[in-house]
């Protein structure tokens, strides 16, 4: 049985039917799904668990602690549900890409 878990990305052109994909390694099997909104990462958790059954998620770090909270409440806590976040310097790399692309900054 294989471990299977979820990452989940904003983007704010995404289409969540058309930007995934899945890697399957036989041991382990990764869900990937670019969403466009909070409503969408919800939508997408909540499909994939009761799909799939998968055991984690890991979001960008565009989530906030609240998006966070509310996929795992969704989910009622059956699922673990983490953040992948960089240190300040990895921040200062990404965030003037980030402010180009995703806001016209």
């Amino acid at each position: 049985m294989a471990f299977k878990s979820l990452f989940i990305a904003h983007a704010p052109d995404a289409d969540c039917d058309k930007h995934k994909s899945t890697i399957d390694t036989g041991k382990m099997k990764l869900f990937i799904v670019v969403v466009k909104s909070q409503d969408e990462a919800v939508k997408i958790a909540k499909h994939f668990y009761e799909k799939e059954k998968i055991d984690g998620i890991t979001l960008c770090p565009g989530f906030t602690h609240g998006d966070v909270a509310e996929i795992f409440r969704t989910l009622e806590g059956k699922v673990s549900v983490s953040v992948a976040r960089g240190d300040g310097p990895s921040n200062q790399i990404t965030q003037p890409v980030l402010q180009k692309e995703f806001f016209n900054k």
